[in-house]
């Protein structure tokens, strides 16, 4: 297999001319909240489907010569590069299979549904399986990884883009790290653009892979305690972006799951924006001023929250 590359920026940029129409350029609004750094919202919540994935998923399909996709297309998510998946399948009239894990929360997965697309509910070991092995035996098809492909990467690089027109010399932007697709399409982008912002992904401690592979030097594997931030938090770094997320991004910021509940408060609370547990992670690392005291965006990846759990967070509690 030959070593995964980050997208450059000729592609980035091409990536953006191919998914015009599809996802839509997002706002860059103040976060209205006290603290020492001025911290940014990039509000990718607010695509069409709720989430960044659709940036991804837009290049990598309609990058695909027509044959490649008679056949359909699938995908490992435990939610929204699903629905990007699904989305630019039903645009493109070919059939579209989702492997989920079986935790995955209701919103997403009717959202999946609602989308045309057929889901496959496994364990979260046997799903973990799939993004390895790039692969789900049974299924035909092209595999869309929703991380470890060059694509996909470059889709999400357009948010760098979009970030240095809006705010030309950020100090850091904070991205939540679920495989590193997209902290490392941010960073390919903002590291040819602008050399000195730095690009931190952002974990929860309850399942923070990057943290402790950086501390070892090397990939490691981790024991995961899955919480209603579903959207970031794997076994491990994947070997494959291993090199990538090594080279590209600062470090890693990790943060406590009560904090991204009172994250998520805030933002309604101040912003009026809702963000579901991964897209919230930044502001909690932001707010507690460990992405320093200068120029901070939060990357608020997606807003596909269970309403039940929303509620339960503006209720002050923490959800389950």
């Amino acid at each position: 297999m030959r070593p995964l590359e980050p997208p450059t920026l000729a592609e980035i940029v091409a990536a953006r001319d191919r998914i015009r129409g599809a996802a839509m350029r997002t706002p860059l609004v103040r976060l209205n909240g006290d603290a020492d750094a001025n911290i940014y919202l990039k509000l990718e919540n607010l695509q069409p489907i709720g989430s960044f994935k659709l940036r991804g998923a837009g290049n990598a399909l309609r990058k695909m010569e027509p044959a490649a996709l008679r056949r359909g297309v699938y995908t490992a998510s435990a939610g929204n590069m699903a629905q990007g998946v699904a989305w630019c399948a039903r645009e493109l009239g070919v059939p579209c299979h989702v492997v989920v894990p079986d935790r995955a929360p209701q919103t997403k997965l009717a959202a999946i549904e609602r989308l045309g697309a057929h889901i496959i509910k496994v364990t979260f070991d046997q799903w973990w399986q799939v993004i390895v092995t790039h692969r789900y035996p049974g299924l035909d098809g092209v595999f869309v990884h929703p991380v470890c492909n060059t694509d996909v990467m470059a889709g999400h690089g357009t948010i760098g883009l979009e970030i240095l027109e809006d705010l030309p010399e950020p100090d850091a932007i904070l991205v939540p790290f679920g495989g590193g697709g997209l902290s490392c399409g941010i960073a390919a982008a903002v590291r040819a653009k602008r050399p000195g912002t730095r690009i931190f992904a952002c974990e929860v401690e309850t399942a923070a892979p990057l943290s402790a592979s950086l501390a070892q030097g090397r990939p490691v594997e981790i024991d995961r305690v899955p919480t209603f931030i579903d959207g970031i938090g794997g076994k491990s770094v994947l070997a494959e972006m291993w090199p990538l997320v090594r080279d590209l991004l600062a470090g890693s910021l990790v943060t406590s799951v009560e904090r991204v509940v009172a994250a998520v408060r805030l933002l309604v609370d101040r912003n009026h924006v809702v963000a579901e547990g991964a897209g919230a992670a930044p502001v909690a690392v932001a707010m507690a001023g460990e992405g320093g005291h200068g120029t901070v965006v939060c990357v608020v990846s997606g807003g596909n929250i269970d309403p039940a759990t929303l509620a339960t967070i503006l209720r002050g509690d923490v959800p389950s």
